[in-house]
């Protein structure tokens, strides 16, 4: 009698600590070694981790998947613009948290779209000012710190820069990465998250909202 009742008790206990184990839903990590990340948007600290309810869906900006044409891996050829995935943008907004001043990350839609929400620790510069040569040499020499002699540019100091708009389908960041080839500034210093987006929502990782 006794043994059947210690049996009882250890049966119960080790399915009572099973249920307690299932109950404690494991974390969503963005990558095996890295749960959140800390990251300075418009000098506020951001955590950015994926959203930890495992019922959230994309936001409805990024559900349909009737859109424009696909951009390529490397649409800039023969210029070799590096595309880059979302755990490189990760590596580069902690560079940036870090104190990294010659890297600058842009996101290159127009304002309609940053008002629904942006990725911490990025700034907009809209692709749209960059069609204005006036405006563009502008933010080369102000955001991006391109010499401008006068006669020339130099870019042996420039900023190294990463960009981004919408997603696979969108023409923004690429748009504003072929003005600035065209200006001559060196492949090797952009980036282009061809992701963008709608590659951040659907892994539900933190965006922010003016």
């Amino acid at each position: 009698m006794l043994k059947s009742t210690l049996y009882a008790l250890f049966t119960s206990l080790i399915l009572n600590t099973t249920v307690l184990a299932e109950d404690k839903p494991k974390k969503i990590m963005i990558s095996p070694d890295i749960y959140s990340i800390d990251v300075e948007h418009k000098g506020q600290i951001i955590t950015i981790k994926r959203n930890q309810n495992r019922e959230n869906i994309i936001s409805k900006y990024y559900q349909k998947t009737h859109r424009g044409k696909i951009q390529a891996i490397n649409p800039f050829k023969p210029h070799a613009v590096e595309t880059i995935g979302t755990l490189e943008m990760i590596h580069y907004l902690k560079q940036k948290t870090g104190g990294d001043n010659k890297l600058k990350i842009i996101d290159s839609r127009t304002k309609v779209w940053v008002k629904r929400g942006t990725i911490p620790g990025t700034a907009n510069i809209p692709f749209t000012e960059f069609k204005n040569e006036e405006r563009a040499l502008e933010i080369m020499e102000d955001e991006l710190d391109v010499l401008n002699t006068g006669s020339a540019l130099n870019f042996a100091n420039a900023k190294t820069i990463v960009m981004y708009c919408n997603g696979i389908w969108c023409g923004q960041s690429p748009a504003a990465i072929r003005t600035l080839l065209k200006f001559g500034y060196p492949a090797a210093k952009i980036k282009y998250y061809r992701g963008g987006m709608q590659n951040w929502e659907s892994l539900g990782l933190t965006i922010v909202k003016p």
